[in-house]
C-alpha cells in the first residue's frame, strides 16, 4: 500500500477502504494552488495504484470556512508575456487533474462546508456526489477578475445545473447559497454542519456495501454516457460494461446471496 505523502497542502488518509484527502490551507480559504494540485495529482495517482485498498473517496477542507475558496489569483497576476507559454502548458495540466476525481475507479463525494468558489467549484463538480452544510456558498466569479471558467468547467456546469443557470452563474459572478444550489441542481444533498460528517459516512457506508466491480463499471458506463455523442454510442459502451460484469463472479455470488434469503 502507498505511504500517501507527504504532501505539502494535502492531508490524506486511507481507513476502511475510504481516502480521504483534505486541502489544508485554511489560512487562504484552501486556494487552489499549484502546490495543492499537483498533491490532488499525486494522490489520486497513487489511489489508482491502491485499487484493491480504495474503495471511496472523499475530498474536504481543512476548517470550517471553506472547501476551497478557488485558485490563487497570485498565480494569474502580470502581463501575459510573463505567463505564456507556461500558463498554457499549466492549465492544460490542471484540466486532467480536475478530471482526476471524474476518472478515478472509486465514487468521490465532496463534502463541502463553507465557501466553495471558482476552482474549488470546478473540483467539486467533477466530483461524483457533493454534500454541503447549509452555511455553504457557491459560485464562479471569474468574470469579477477578467477571467473565465476553465478546466473544462462550462461542461461540467452546463451538465449540472443547464444552460441558462450556467450563464447566469458566470454572468453576474454571484453567489448562490446551498439551497440554491442544492435546487438548480449542483449539489446532491445539504445538511446542518453538526451533520454533515454522519450524511457523508451514510454515503460512503451505502456506497461500500454495493458490489465494487458493479459500482466501477457503472460509474464508467454513467461517464460515457454523459461524454457519449449519441444515444447509440452511450448504449454500446453500456452494454459492453453490462456483460463484463454479467461474467463477473461477483455478479454470479451477489444474485445467489439474494435469491437465498
Amino acid at each position: 500500500m502507498p505511504e500517501y505523502g507527504p504532501y505539502r497542502h494535502l492531508d490524506a488518509t486511507v481507513d476502511a477502504g475510504l481516502a480521504t484527502l483534505t486541502i489544508d490551507r485554511p489560512g487562504t480559504h484552501n486556494a487552489l494552488n499549484t502546490a495543492v494540485m499537483h498533491d490532488l495529482d499525486r494522490a489520486f495517482a497513487e489511489i489508482e495504484s491502491d485499487r484493491d485498498a480504495v474503495d471511496a473517496v472523499v475530498i474536504a477542507g481543512a476548517g470550517d470556512e471553506a472547501f476551497s475558496a478557488g485558485a490563487d489569483l497570485a498565480e494569474y497576476a502580470g502581463p501575459f508575456g510573463d505567463h505564456d507559454p507556461d500558463q498554457r502548458e499549466r492549465q492544460e495540466r490542471f484540466h486532467e487533474i480536475f478530471r482526476a476525481p471524474h476518472e478515478c475507479h472509486a465514487p468521490v463525494t465532496a463534502k463541502i462546508d463553507g465557501f466553495c468558489i471558482g476552482g474549488g467549484l470546478v473540483l467539486a463538480l467533477y466530483c461524483d456526489l457533493r454534500v454541503a452544510s447549509r452555511r455553504s456558498t457557491f459560485g464562479l466569479p471569474t468574470a469579477a477578475v477578467g477571467l473565465l471558467p476553465t478546466g473544462g468547467a462550462t461542461r461540467r456546469l452546463v451538465d449540472a445545473v443547464g444552460e441558462s443557470t450556467a450563464k447566469e452563474l458566470v454572468f453576474t459572478a454571484e453567489r448562490v447559497d446551498a439551497a440554491r444550489a442544492l435546487e438548480v441542481g449542483l449539489l446532491t444533498d445539504v445538511v446542518a454542519a453538526d451533520a454533515l460528517d454522519e450524511r457523508v459516512a451514510e454515503l460512503v457506508a451505502s456506497m461500500q456495501a454495493v458490489g465494487s466491480e458493479a459500482r466501477t463499471r457503472a460509474k464508467r458506463a454513467i461517464n460515457a454516457a454523459v461524454a457519449a455523442p449519441d444515444p447509440g454510442t452511450a448504449r454500446e459502451r453500456e452494454a459492453s460494461l453490462w456483460w463484463a460484469q454479467f461474467e463477473s463472479e461477483e455478479r454470479r455470488e451477489r444474485v445467489g446471496e439474494f435469491l437465498e434469503k
